[in-house]
Order: structure tokens, then C-alpha cells, then sequence
């Protein structure tokens, strides 16, 4: 199988959506399989991906994620480099001091007697140098910063100067018209609680009859002492005209050349003015890129959190599923496919964990067990603050988990029936050791569906039927759950400290290919 190509086999997400071992993650904590949409994002740090700049995430708003030092080309995307010249400037030099006059001195040197005056034009006014200057160059398409008009600068970075937009005043407008918007919802909803909470006392303490433990208390807050007159955000709307600028007259005159007009991709990357000329394209300050960690939507456990440093590809915690799930690789089908006849699918079980794994193919997977399930869905509360007045008004700042999970069924999509194993099998521990030895492995007595065995590694023989119904050149799927021993060293309970081995189970489809056509 081609490592561009798709996999033929995907597990079941415990939200129902299947996926390959390599994009699901599995929590040690609630321990289930997650995918992409079972874990919420967190953003780590900010980085520039060409000088590998750590930006703090504050300052990254205030740059609106852009990096400050390097420029993307705007014709071909790529990045520009800053590239030196040599400038010829001209330096004034101070003009050499004329002869002492006469009557200053009184009387003259025989040696300044005898030596002739010195021209005025002789004298040297002006010292030839030569300066240092930058300017940004694509070593991919040539741009250069020349062809927008942008002067040189004296120093490589921090002193380009930034496209000006047309509507920048309007989108600052904008931006603060909404601002003042969530500001005065955010005020009307927290004296919408206050007036809602039923008051026990006038004062929250008998000794306070003046009112100013409650001031204080506001002002600690962050709340204001008394009700301020709401200010009305004013913002002027936009007008629609029918007014449009006039085509020149040389649009039906002049031939066109396409290699002087923006492409789509281009315009796009300067969406402020879209230039519709090439002379006219700036070039842009680069993207910034993130790190970003993975938290399981249950239990709020991390998942995945990688290095803060952008140079570092390491993680912090790993939990990918294809360390802690037995993986399932399909090797071939003994005979063409063909509807309602017998056949044999080889597939590859690999162990990635430390430990033995007891693996045994089921039709259908069990119920969950009672006593696992109350302990996954156990909502653990930590209050943070006992204020009086912060349970009077209602606010809590306990932490809970973020959503609940929502149990659904897996559509069954298999159109073949297999036959299930005669017994169980045994995966090895995996030993890196191993596959640089010269291992001679014992023979022993192996179940009949065992092919081989090496290692961590072992191949059976799975035999299936595809469905009697199923048209030419259909797609024949199987399906079956996989219950596999995993060994947990990570426990929430704190008097459990000893690794614990729980039963789990994964639903496993493979698609083993297209049933052949029959021949007339």
C-alpha cells in the first residue's frame, strides 16, 4: 500500500465517525478512542516559521499575527530575502583652514614667504563613500522591492514600510463601535444578575451600616460602585451609491498582456486594495503559525501538548492511538472477490505497548460495564472561592468539565459476514531489542488461524463471506470489534497506584476490495 493512498482500515471514534489509527488519539483517563472532533484546540505559542520567533500571544494580536521581519513575495507566495547594494554618497569635508593673516602675525616665516598661495579650486570640498543599503528580493520569481517603488533602507529589518489601507479609519471605527457593543451587554447582564439574586440582608455583615465594605468589595471586583449612565456607541452607517469610475479608453484600444495583470491567488493576498496591476503588488509580512495542544472533551485531560520552543518537534505528552491500540494492517485476500462465496482476508496485528496484549475478534461489541461507565461520566467539582456575595449573586468558578459525551452508535456498513475465531491470541510485548537480534523464536503449538508470528507481530488468517445481493464492482467491507487487554498505568483514583488492565473494545472496519465482474 502506497503511503498516499488511504487505508483500507479504520476504527470507530467513540463519536461514531471512523478514521485511520494514525488521526485518532486514545485517553488514558476515560480510556476511549478520540478523533478531531472528540478533543478541543488549544493554542500553545505563536511562531514565524522563517526566522523561528517565539511571539507572545499578546503581541501577536497587536500584530494581527503577522511576523514584523519577514515579507512573503506577493507573485509567487514565497519568501523574500533581504538582499545588500553598495550606494555611492557623497560626504562633506571641512574646508582647510586659510593662512594666518598678517596682521595677526606681524611678520611672516622666510618658509611661508617662499611657498606659493594655494588655489581656492584646488581645495578638496567633497570625500566620495560608499553606503550599505537593503532591499527585499524573491530568489524565486525575482520580484524585488524596487519594482513596487519601495526606497532602500539602511537596515534589513524593522524599517519597511506597511501597505496603507484605504478603509482603515472605517475598520477602526468598526472595531470600536462592536467593542462598545459587548461592553454595555456585558454591563446589562451582570445588572440583570444582581437584580435577580434574592437579597438575604441589606449589608452582607450586621456591622457594616455605612455601605463601604460593599464599595470595597465592588471595587475589588471590578464593578463599579453605582450605575453609570450607558454611553451610546454612535457609528455612521454606510451609504450605497450608484456612482462607479468610468473604464479607460485604452481598455479597447491597447492589446493586453496577461503577464501585467494580478491573478486571483494574488489579488486575494492583498485583499485591502486587490490590485488589479502587478506594479502595483506590496509585498506582505508573513503569517504566523502555532503550536497548538489537544484536551479531551470528557474528562479535560491533555492529549497531545508539544514543546513550547518553536524549534523543538517533540512532544510533551503524546497520546496517539497507534502507541497504546494494536494496530490492524491488511495484507491480501487468498481469492478474487465474488458475492456469496467463501474467502480468506491475512491481516497483520502489531503490539506497540510494553506490555502483553490478549486480543479476541468478536461480532458484536458487549455492553459497557456499569461501574466503568459512572466512573467516566463523574463530574469533579473544586470550588475555588467561598465569597458570600459571589454565591449570593449566583457566579461560580468551580471547574466542571466542558461538555458531556454523547454516546452514539456506529453505522454498521459491513455487507460481509465473518467467521469468528476459534479462540483467543496473544500479542508479545514490544521490544525494540528484538528486531536488530538474530531472534530464533521456539516453535510452539499455534492456534490454526495463526500464519506466522514474529516478535511484537502476528498474522492470521480471517475468513469471511461476501453478501449474495452485492452487484459487480461493489466495495466489500467487513466488520468486526476487536477486544484487546490494556494495560493503564495512569489511574485517577489517588489509592490505586498499581497498574490496572482493563478490557476494551474498538470496532474495526476493513475494505477489502471490489467484488469482480462475472464474465458473460
Amino acid at each position: 500500500m502506497s503511503f498516499m493512498q488511504p487505508s483500507p482500515v479504520k476504527y470507530a471514534c467513540s463519536c461514531g465517525i471512523l478514521n485511520p489509527i494514525n488521526k485518532l488519539f486514545f485517553c488514558r483517563h476515560c480510556p476511549k478512542l478520540r478523533c478531531g472532533y472528540c478533543v478541543t484546540h488549544e493554542i500553545e505559542s505563536h511562531f514565524c516559521s522563517n526566522c523561528l520567533e517565539n511571539i507572545p500571544s499578546t503581541e501577536a494580536r497587536h500584530k494581527k499575527n503577522c511576523c514584523a521581519n519577514c515579507f512573503d513575495c506577493p507573485c509567487c507566495q514565497h519568501t523574500l530575502s533581504a538582499r545588500a547594494t553598495t550606494v555611492p554618497v557623497v560626504r562633506k569635508s571641512e574646508e582647510s583652514k586659510d593662512a594666518k593673516k598678517p596682521e595677526d602675525e606681524g611678520v611672516e616665516s622666510p618658509a611661508a614667504a617662499s611657498t606659493p598661495p594655494t588655489p581656492a579650486s584646488s581645495k578638496p570640498s567633497a570625500v566620495p563613500t560608499t553606503k550599505k543599503m537593503y532591499y527585499l528580493s524573491c530568489l524565486s520569481c525575482r520580484w524585488t522591492s524596487r519594482d513596487a517603488g519601495i526606497p532602500d533602507q539602511g537596515v534589513a529589518t524593522g524599517t519597511w514600510p506597511d501597505n496603507e489601507c484605504l478603509y482603515q479609519a472605517r475598520f477602526n471605527s468598526l472595531v470600536e463601535y462592536f467593542q462598545a457593543v459587548v461592553l454595555q451587554e456585558k454591563q446589562e447582564k451582570i445588572e440583570f444578575m444582581r437584580r435577580k439574586t434574592p437579597k438575604q440582608h441589606k449589608f452582607p455583615s450586621l456591622t457594616d451600616r455605612t455601605g463601604l465594605t460593599v464599595s470595597l468589595i465592588r471595587r475589588q471586583m471590578g464593578w463599579n460602585d453605582k450605575s453609570i449612565p450607558k454611553a451610546k456607541a454612535v457609528i455612521t452607517p454606510a451609504e450605497a451609491t450608484a456612482e462607479v469610475e468610468e473604464l479607460s479608453a485604452d481598455i479597447f484600444t491597447e492589446p493586453l498582456n496577461l503577464r501585467n495583470v494580478t491573478t486571483i491567488a494574488q489579488r486575494h493576498s492583498q485583499p485591502a486594495d486587490q490590485p488589479t496591476a502587478v506594479s502595483s503588488l506590496y509585498p506582505q509580512r508573513r503569517t504566523l503559525w502555532i503550536k497548538r495542544s489537544l484536551r479531551c472533551r470528557q474528562c479535560e485531560h491533555n492529549l497531545i501538548k508539544p514543546e513550547y520552543h518553536p524549534t523543538s518537534i517533540k512532544y510533551r505528552i503524546q497520546l496517539f492511538a497507534s502507541c497504546h491500540v494494536p494496530e490492524v494492517v491488511m495484507v491480501r485476500c487468498e481469492q478474487p472477490l465474488a458475492s456469496g462465496k467463501s474467502n480468506a482476508i491475512l491481516l497483520k496485528f502489531t503490539n506497540p505497548t510494553m506490555y502483553d496484549m490478549t486480543i479476541r475478534l468478536l461480532t458484536t461489541v458487549p455492553a459497557e460495564e456499569p461501574e466503568l461507565a459512572v466512573e467516566v461520566i463523574r463530574i469533579k467539582e473544586e470550588p475555588v472561592s467561598s465569597s458570600p456575595l459571589l454565591r449570593a449573586a449566583g457566579i461560580t468558578l468551580s471547574r466542571q468539565n466542558s461538555t458531556r459525551e454523547v454516546k452514539r452508535e456506529v453505522a454498521d456498513v459491513s455487507n460481509a459476514e465473518i467467521v469468528p475465531l476459534e479462540s483467543e491470541f496473544v500479542l508479545s510485548q514490544r521490544d525494540d531489542s528484538k528486531e536488530f537480534d538474530e531472534y530464533v523464536q521456539l516453535p510452539t503449538e499455534e492456534p490454526k488461524f495463526i500464519v506466522w508470528r514474529k516478535g511484537n507481530k502476528v498474522l492470521i488468517r480471517l475468513q469471511f463471506t461476501p453478501a449474495e445481493e452485492l452487484p459487480a464492482s461493489t466495495e466489500v467491507v467487513l466488520g468486526f470489534a476487536m477486544q484487546y487487554t490494556y494495560v493503564n498505568t495512569v489511574t485517577n483514583a489517588s489509592e490505586k497506584k498499581e497498574p490496572t488492565t482493563h478490557a476494551l473494545y474498538s470496532r474495526v472496519f476493513i475494505n477489502a476490495g471490489a467484488t469482480e465482474q462475472t464474465a458473460n
